[in-house]
């Protein structure tokens, strides 16, 4: 195998639910001769979707990679589940990729997330090229698609194509790289020249003195601007009929940036997904930036902070899987031996990753049982393992309950959990019913004391003052105290210690915007110990805020709904009804748009009411805002989980393992 000396290309396929992502996949492969014969996303015999409950729903649920070889050129594709329930793989893909391809369907349009992924992508400022799917489907309209794209972000969408006859079975797709096109169809070409020439004046000058550019400069211009993700090449076609799968691949091979990076310098990787193999244990897929990757080399696991061996490094092409004895810049592969990896952890030094953008966040949490109680240890190491593939579970075990909790992004994430834990692993689990994940501020500033000099050997004597933030804020930590009173080793563990003592505040649960600065304490030259400020920051903390007492935070959505004119009274009393806040609507043609924001609280089920009232021709599209106040009566407080810091006695013991949580 050659693929090595080959140029390379990284690129994650990313779009909405049913956009089409997996058979276009499928159909670049056939294409590409990686291999013989066409799956079926109905069938379940495609090749990215290759676990039971995939096939069985015929929906992506992980990512997948596929590599195939185009134009002498090796294409590595990430295909990315479309569901916002499994939005993290995608904000996990995102950092190991150099371009992206987002699918958008022809007839629904520019949905919720694709919307994010769009947001997404400009944010990182990754290049991206549009497809436009399903121009066959009845009801395409490729025209109010463009539209809809150019709303979303602020950069020229330049369409390389032209559809003709769409809506219908025999609908055909004509590309401006012809003459012929140009010529039939001049308002489309003298669009795509201006939106071009606008990126630069020189291009611009000449374009208004010769009236028209050369198509050799314009293709050069906007290769160069895709690649500085300056602007969106748009093509179209529809892969299930393998119309425009060539001219999709031709421009990724020349649209989309080649991977930069350097043998000789230091090791720049990332993980973007982790799965398990029955012999291999467990398996990473890693993209690496800078640097090589040996086999039987030790690697730094910069986010876990350890060293690890690996084993084993393969890697894949046109299908086929090859042990190879290193990876490269630009190359992505498959390790084995790094036992305590997980999603997202960076390898070596975070220099040239994409960084991260989080999509979306969970805002749900449940309590995951098994239905027999002789499962519980199975069910704790299997949610465990699958933490570890997915770290925005934030799986909370508290052993002396009993009791495992996992946050979600929805309904369709949890069926998926239970399908997986029952197939993957053999147990049959309850899942409560999903609730929403409140958070909780200071009411007032206010302060927090507590001196740990008993039973000895032990001293920590802090005192803290607790202030609200913005929100937003996050949380923010100051010292104020000298050095002679306080070590720096120590302070250092008081602030590190911070965030792990306000995962749960007065209310239960996690406690942020505000400000805590650390204003008195004392170490013991004989007594002190680092561990000793890590057992007094959380009790002080807790006693700081139960003189501030705290107020309830919950999770905001932005809506965007589009529907019949008729419906505005009816929809508008709903939202009223859901506590929303809106501004006055848009009209055009039969159509209202409206905008505003709404608790997630309140409205969790409203998509389904809203597609009742609008027969499913109407658009109620959502994305999280962020966390603000919640009125007085609203909301939810629940009970410490675990031994509180309140609980002095028990907490000390603990912290001295006498017992256990």
């Amino acid at each position: 195998m050659e693929s090595k000396k080959k140029s390379i290309r990284n690129v994650g396929i990313l779009a909405h639910v049913d956009a089409g992502k997996t058979t276009l996949t499928e159909h670049l492969l056939y294409r590409s001769g990686a291999i013989r014969r066409l799956g079926d996303v109905d069938k379940g015999t495609t090749q990215s979707d290759s676990i039971d409950v995939e096939k069985e729903r015929g929906i992506s649920v992980r990512l997948s990679h596929v590599s195939l070889d185009w134009d002498g050129m090796l294409y590595n594709l990430i295909d990315t589940p479309g569901h916002v329930d499994f939005s993290a793989d995608v904000e996990y893909s995102l950092r190991a990729i150099d371009g992206a391809i987002i699918l958008v369907s022809a007839v629904e349009g520019v949905q919720a997330h694709t919307t994010s992924l769009l947001k997404a992508v400009h944010e990182l400022g990754l290049p991206a090229i549009v497809f436009i799917n399903k121009i066959d489907r009845a009801g395409a309209d490729v025209e109010a698609v463009l539209e809809e794209l150019r709303k979303e972000i602020p950069l020229p969408f330049v369409p390389m194509q032209v559809a003709e006859g769409e809506g219908l079975g025999g609908v055909s797709v004509h590309s401006l790289d012809e003459e012929s096109s140009r010529m039939q169809y001049p308002e489309v070409w003298d669009q795509c020249q201006e939106l071009v020439a606008e990126m630069d004046e020189e291009l611009l000058e000449k374009y208004f003195e010769q009236g028209e550019l050369q198509f050799e400069e314009f293709r050069a211009a906007l290769i160069q601007s895709t690649k500085k993700a300056k602007a969106i090449p748009v093509l179209m076609g529809a892969a299930k009929l393998d119309l425009g799968m060539e001219e999709l691949m031709d421009c990724v091979g020349h649209f989309l940036p080649e991977p930069v990076g350097e043998e000789k310098e230091a090791l720049s990787a990332v993980v973007y997904k982790v799965e398990p193999d029955k012999v291999m244990g467990k398996v990473a897929s890693v993209r690496v930036f800078q640097g090589m990757l040996k086999n039987r080399m030790s690697v730094w696991n910069a986010t876990q902070g350890l060293e690890e061996k690996i084993t084993r490094i393969t890697k894949g092409y046109n299908q086929c899987i090859e042990v190879c004895d290193e990876l490269g810049p630009g190359e992505v592969g498959l390790l084995t031996g790094l036992s305590e990896v997980h999603t997202g952890d960076v390898l070596g030094a975070e220099l040239f990753s994409n960084g991260s953008c989080q999509m979306d966040t969970p805002l749900l949490t449940v309590r995951v049982e098994p239905r027999g109680d002789k499962d519980y240890p199975v069910l704790a190491e299997a949610l465990q393992v699958l933490n570890a593939e997915n770290p925005m579970l934030n799986l909370k075990w508290l052993k002396g309950e009993k009791e495992l909790h996992i946050q979600v992004m929805g309904k369709i994430q949890v069926e998926i959990l239970e399908k997986i834990l029952e197939t993957r692993f053999g147990i049959e689990s309850n899942f409560t019913q999903p609730s929403v994940i409140y958070k909780e501020t200071p009411v007032c500033s206010g302060e927090g004391y507590e001196r740990y000099t008993m039973p000895k050997p032990c001293w920590a004597v802090v005192k803290f003052r607790i202030e609200p933030g913005e929100r937003g804020s996050g949380v923010v930590f100051e010292s104020r105290v000298s050095v002679n009173d306080i070590a720096r080793k120590y302070q250092h563990e008081v602030e590190r210690t911070i965030p792990k003592a306000l995962e749960q505040g007065i209310k239960g649960w996690e406690v942020t915007d505000l400000k805590i600065t650390l204003t008195e304490g004392e170490d013991h030259v004989m007594h002190s110990r680092p561990g000793d400020f890590c057992v007094a920051t959380p009790m002080g903390v807790m006693n700081g805020l139960v003189n501030t007492d705290t107020k309830l935070l919950e999770p905001i959505l932005n809506f965007r709904i589009v529907a019949a004119r008729d419906l505005l009274g009816t929809i508008a009393g709903d939202l009223t009804r859901m506590r929303a806040r809106f501004a006055n609507p848009e009209f055009y043609q039969d159509n209202f748009i409206l905008k505003g924001e709404v608790p997630l609280a309140t409205s969790m089920d409203y998509s389904i009411q809203f597609n009742s009232r609008t027969g499913g021709k109407g658009k109620f599209m959502t994305s999280f805002s962020g966390y603000q106040d919640c009125p007085q009566g609203e909301g939810e407080c629940r009970e410490y989980r675990g031994i509180s810091p309140l609980d002095r006695s028990k907490w000390i013991l603990k912290a001295r393992k006498a017992i256990q949580e």
